[in-house]
């Protein structure tokens, strides 16, 4: 009876979950002392493929276990394409700062603005089938111009284009329609139409309509505040239904005051609605890390987004894509250490996703199809990498539209080397392990040998109706290799018990 009584023991603590410490509480009360040194045994052993993160609020649940979004950088600069006046620009989104345009001339864009093949469905869908679980739009870039039907700012499309739409409301129906999260981007402290906005990044006025209004003192950041920001947050959060997540950029010179007026704004019209750091002020649901991948393990909630091309926004000679291998590279990189992927597409003016970018995402859909299971819901393990081949090779574009390389200021510091290599990540009591471009018939796998990791039961290819010869050994875990069913993305996961 007492081996029976242990027995119960273990398997109520290697079902055990972080938050549910009530549960080993009870178990502590319920068995003598005798037995505290197996039960800190089989703890550990319930313990070992935990995720390595704090507990989650419950709005943020399903955004912890998406993993990868759809970023859409749309304007006026989309009609622009990367020229003014005949020449290249400067900054393909920010063409209006980095040129010096009167806001006169620069609005006279809208006039031409007429996104006829805009198709709301078939964003969504191209999201959707790439695996993305939700989008997020810009609904007010820095130019301040408003892609949405704003009735506290005529500077908006539906009043001064052609197109005389509202855009916005076409591609909220459709995430709705297909299960898709849907967010906006709102430019909280740059807005190059509005009189009052003075900035501080990386000085003083450096990122301010200094050719309209040059006089930063005179500007007041809370009457722009009160007349622009928070109306227009009251109305993408009443006009499209529920708001899944807003995603706002550059606060600036946001008082604290402000922030947390904002942030009482929206928990009281969509409670559910995340909210991501740059709120300002410390506030926010989670960080955010831009064109670049943390070092480390965060047990906190971040997201990483990217651009797919070089620029934000749509440059017509942008020749400079991320191969397929490499975005999923580095979605594996950025889950692994605990973060989601956002990653940026960059329509034109007429409104489609460019063939590159539309390509690679339909490229990476086949193989989330087969491989999402693996990375959904997951969490990070102990360790987020093993290298496997310390050779390297650099991505290179295989889209060259021009010989000529844009000159946008944008930095993108995210890794561009393709090493052989393993993530790791944790799902309920199973181990999951991406080997990465490799191309040897057996992986060795270090961080799991006999002496470094329990012993192994069970691995299963991800997506493969086969099974692998492996085996546990002092050495490591061998596997022999399956091929690779998507050969533009050499990386084969395996779930391991």
């Amino acid at each position: 009876m007492k081996w029976l009584k242990l027995r119960k023991i273990k398997f109520l603590i290697i079902n055990y979950r972080c938050e549910k410490t009530t549960s080993i509480l009870s178990i502590w009360r319920n068995y003598k002392m005798k037995n505290i040194f197996i039960l800190l045994v089989t703890i550990c052993m319930g313990l070992k493929l935990q995720a390595q993160t704090s507990a989650i609020p419950a709005k943020m649940e399903w955004w912890s276990d998406a993993k990868f979004g759809m970023f859409i950088h749309w304007g006026l600069y989309s009609q622009a394409a990367g020229y003014w006046k005949g020449h290249k620009a400067k900054g393909g989104g920010q063409l209006m700062l980095n040129e010096k345009i009167p806001l006169e001339e620069y609005s006279k864009i809208a006039l031409d603005f007429k996104p006829i093949k805009f198709d709301a469905e078939n964003w969504v869908l191209l999201a959707k089938n790439a695996g993305q679980k939700y989008i997020v739009i810009t609904a007010k870039h820095h130019d301040g111009f408003s892609m949405f039907n704003s009735p506290s700012s005529k500077y908006n499309i539906k009043v001064c284009t052609p197109y005389a739409k509202d855009p916005i409301k076409d591609l909220a129906d459709a995430c709705h329609k297909h299960g898709i999260k849907f967010g906006f981007y709102y430019s909280l402290g740059r807005d190059w139409e509005d009189p009052d906005v003075p900035t501080n990044w990386p000085t003083k006025g450096a990122r301010s309509n200094l050719v309209d209004y040059p006089n930063e003192d005179q500007k007041v950041f809370n009457r722009y505040f009160e007349r622009k920001v928070k109306p227009q947050i009251k109305e993408l959060l009443t006009q499209y239904g529920t708001i899944d997540i807003l995603w706002f950029d550059t606060p600036e010179m946001i008082s604290p005051t402000e922030s947390k007026e904002l942030l009482t704004i929206i928990n009281t019209i969509q409670p559910n609605c995340i909210i991501n750091s740059r709120i300002g002020n410390n506030l926010g649901d989670y960080k955010v890390l831009e064109q670049k991948i943390g070092n480390t393990i965060q047990t906190t909630p971040w997201e990483s987004c990217v651009t797919i091309s070089k620029d934000w926004g749509y440059v017509k000679y942008d020749s400079v894509y991320k191969s397929p291998e490499l975005i999923t590279r580095h979605l594996l990189e950025t889950v692994a250490k605990g973060g989601n992927y956002l990653l940026n597409v960059a329509p034109t003016g007429l409104g489609e996703i460019t063939q590159p970018a539309r390509e690679r995402l339909e490229t990476i859909g086949k193989w989330m199809l087969q491989n999402g299971v693996g990375i959904y819901g997951t969490r990070p393990w102990k360790i987020d990498r093993e290298i496997l081949d310390k050779t390297t090779t650099e991505m290179v574009s295989i889209v060259k539209e021009t010989e000529n390389e844009m000159k946008d200021g944008v930095k993108d510091i995210t890794p561009k080397l393709i090493t052989a290599d393993v993530r790791f990540l944790s799902k309920g009591n199973s181990l999951i392990a991406f080997v990465s471009s490799y191309k040897n018939k057996t992986v060795v796998i270090k961080s799991l040998a006999t002496a470094a990791f329990q012993p192994i039961k069970k691995v299963e290819p991800i997506g493969y109706k086969i099974k692998v010869k492996w085996k546990q050994t002092p050495e490591g875990l061998l596997i022999d290799m399956p091929s690779f069913s998507i050969p533009e993305i050499p990386i084969v996961g395996f779930k391991i018990i």
